[in-house]
C-alpha cells in the first residue's frame, strides 16, 4: 500500500490509465473484427472503409501511448496484406 502522498496520486493516475487504455485497446478489436467480417463477407469496398477506421484507431492508441508504434505499424501491415489479398481475388 502507497504511504505517501505522491505514491497514492500515482496509484490513482495509474488506475486511470488504466482504464482509458483498456477502452481504446477493446476499440480496437471491435474495429478489427468490423474489418474482418467485411473481409470474409467479400466486400472489398466496404472492408476499404473497415481498413480506414482501424487505421485511424490503431494511429490514435499508438500516439497516445497506449501501444508502441511498431506495434500499430505491425498490425496495419497484417490488416493491408489481408485487404489486399481480397482486392486480388476480385479482379
Amino acid at each position: 500500500m502507497a504511504h505517501s502522498l505522491s505514491a497514492k496520486k500515482r496509484v490513482r493516475q495509474n488506475a486511470k490509465r488504466k482504464m482509458i487504455n483498456r477502452a481504446r485497446k477493446s476499440r480496437i478489436k471491435t474495429q478489427t473484427k468490423h474489418f474482418e467480417e467485411s473481409l470474409s463477407a467479400g466486400d472489398a469496398k466496404a472492408a476499404a472503409e473497415q481498413y480506414r477506421l482501424t487505421v485511424q484507431k490503431l494511429d490514435k492508441a499508438a500516439s497516445r501511448s497506449t501501444m508502441h508504434k511498431r506495434t500499430a505499424a505491425r498490425k496495419k501491415s497484417r490488416l493491408a496484406k489481408k485487404l489486399n489479398q481480397l482486392k486480388a481475388q476480385k479482379k
